[in-house]
């Protein structure tokens, strides 16, 4: 299982540089609805999706409202070159934390929290897989905020109306 989702990392992140590539600076408060994520927040968090691999890894549980506590906030990079980096980071933080971990341990349970209740428990390797499935839908839903930008859309599984390069 580790070999199969280091694999998924190595295909993921060049498709995630490429939608981060072309994320506007000076437009972090940017969204198209009242009820949406900011630009800034939502490329911050396509951007440090892959070091919830580590935290899946690494930690037995994530609360995101913990009693007495503050919730987890990432930083928000304000240039494009502190996105692409805080994405460098993260990639190595997963894929260390995979190439560091066993197929047995994947299959230990990993807990998600809030206010102390969990709310979700199931094995690591699920938590995984539901980490780059979730990816892919905040990637998606970046290309969409791309678009609304008139942003050109990088190509990612096949060619956009940008980017013909398959």
């Amino acid at each position: 299982m580790t070999d199969l989702f280091l694999a998924q990392l190595e295909r993921e992140a060049p498709l995630i540089r490429r939608a981060l590539e072309h994320v506007p600076e000076g437009r972090p408060d940017w969204k198209p609805h009242e009820k949406s994520m900011p630009l800034g927040y939502l490329s911050t968090l396509v951007a440090t999706m892959p070091s919830w691999l580590a935290m899946a890894v690494k930690q037995d549980e994530l609360d995101l409202r913990p009693p007495g506590g503050a919730p987890p906030t990432p930083r928000s990079p304000s240039t494009s070159r502190e996105l692409l980096q805080a994405l460098d980071d993260s990639v190595a933080k997963g894929r260390d934390a995979l190439a560091s971990t066993s197929d047995e341990h994947l299959m230990t349970p990993w807990r998600l929290l809030v206010a102390g209740r969990v709310v979700m428990e199931q094995p690591r390797h699920v938590v995984l897989s539901d980490t780059f499935t979730h990816l892919a839908h905040h990637r998606g839903q970046l290309t969409v905020y791309l678009r609304l930008n008139d942003v050109p859309v990088p190509a990612i599984y096949g060619p956009s109306a940008d980017d013909g390069r398959f």
